[in-house]
């Protein structure tokens, strides 16, 4: 793992950080019915903010890292959604969002991302919880899910990546940083081809058709470099990068269940 973060050094550049992250704090104390708050420890003094929406413990789980300038409690309206489907979904924060302590930085983010990882793993089999573990990224969140998927492909049934990057460089000159000023090549970047070729299992990519900042085609990329058996695209009709859900309604949450039922 700390192998994999070293060359993350320039994305890690305050020029370029504050392009990438926009943290937000938590404003709600309101916790959902079914729905469990915990934190993760990362590292001393630094807790990651976690919300569990239960269904049952023999329901699959999807361990969910969400996009950039959202938080868990954005999720109380869908969690409660992938629970009347027979899902468990546990969304949780970065550094510096909703409850966690901490500045987001892209070698924290991956890093936390494993000890988030088992940490899961140790409070899934603490509560008796046997349902299959899937794990799923949006947009920032597929950085999160496809290093994961690139080292714990044992412990993982299956991996959806909605709105995926396959390239950095680009995403990061239209959110802004000036990557030639900063000497940012995709050789010090996230690497998500490389990732996506180290994980053999089901896998399931989710991308609107007009996402007006990734474009589909990253989507499509990275399913031609999937070495799965069992993989998917599914392009939402007349989505954007923000409107997934309501293009799709219903047949979002359908696809995501058959895909985990079949796996």
């Amino acid at each position: 793992m700390k192998k994999k973060t070293n060359s993350l050094a320039k994305l890690d550049n305050p020029r370029a950080l504050i392009y990438i992250f926009h943290p937000r704090e938590e404003s709600s104390l309101c916790l959902p019915p079914d729905a469990l708050d915990y934190a993760i420890t990362v590292e001393e003094g630094v807790r990651i903010g976690c919300r569990f929406y239960l269904s049952d413990a023999t329901a699959p789980t999807i361990l969910f890292f969400h996009g950039n300038g959202e938080i868990v409690s954005d999720y109380d309206d869908i969690g409660p959604l992938y629970n009347s489907h027979g899902m468990n979904l546990l969304a949780v924060d970065y550094r510096g969002y909703g409850r966690s302590g901490g500045t987001p930085t892209v070698t924290s983010m991956l890093n936390d991302a494993h000890s988030i990882f088992t940490e899961v793993k140790r409070w899934r089999k603490n509560r008796g919880m046997s349902g299959p573990l899937v794990v799923m990224g949006r947009s920032l969140g597929s950085a999160s899910a496809l290093e994961l998927a690139s080292t714990h492909e044992t412990d993982i049934a299956g991996l959806i990546i909605e709105s995926g990057f396959a390239y950095t460089v680009p995403l990061l000159d239209f959110l802004g940083v000036n990557t030639k000023a900063l000497g940012i090549t995709e050789a010090d970047c996230f690497r998500h081809i490389e990732k996506t070729k180290l994980f053999s299992k089901p896998t399931l990519f989710i991308h609107a058709e007009y996402d007006q900042f990734i474009p589909v085609s990253d989507a499509e990329t990275l399913l031609q470099h999937s070495p799965a058996e069992k993989k998917v695209l599914k392009i939402i009709p007349g989505a954007d990068h923000n409107t997934i859900h309501m293009m799709a309604g219903r047949s979002y949450f359908e696809t995501i269940r058959q895909f985990i039922v079949e796996i």
